[in-house]
């Protein structure tokens, strides 16, 4: 289930790494957790990778405030650019988001138990005091990885 992304190759032109392998790549070097799971599928959905980002920008610490997990936010709208609404009356489409919504987020607490990021990390990032512990402890590289990951492993194995 690791398919590998499309475009990006090497300069020995052997496969690309995988999904996971460049989702955690983009938030070592500053991206967000949402950022950073959107941006490994948007353009196999259609959309640009500039606007992904700029999308997926103020989802990551959870909304900024230690709420929704930035790699759950991140897989959602990916959810939602393969299966989601997008005419009025078309219920189907938004029924079958939902329930995929839904499958995510069963399938994140099942591995972590929440999808609450200061729960899940330990600290709250809504205060300055509490981002400054998450980055003194690099709480976001030895947890926030993990969840991109698999987030990541989830959504393949839903197939995405």
């Amino acid at each position: 289930m690791n398919e590998k992304p499309e475009q990006e190759m090497n300069e020995k032109q052997e496969p690309a790494i995988t999904r996971q392998e460049l989702a955690i790549t983009r938030f070592g070097k500053g991206f967000n957790c949402a950022q950073s799971v959107l941006s490994v599928f948007c353009e196999k959905y259609g959309l640009e990778m500039e606007t992904a980002m700029k999308l997926a920008c103020g989802l990551g610490g959870g909304f900024r405030q230690g709420e929704i997990c930035g790699a759950v936010s991140g897989a959602v709208l990916v959810i939602g650019l393969k299966d989601g609404q997008y005419i009025a009356e078309d219920a189907v489409s938004k029924a079958n988001c939902y329930a995929k919504t839904d499958e995510l987020i069963k399938r994140f607490k099942e591995k972590y138990s929440t999808i609450i990021c200061r729960e899940l990390i330990g600290v709250d990032i809504s205060t300055e005091e509490g981002r400054k512990q998450a980055l003194d402890k690099s709480l976001f590289r030895k947890i926030c990885d993990d969840m991109v990951k698999n987030t990541i492993v989830i959504l393949e194995e839903m197939g995405y």
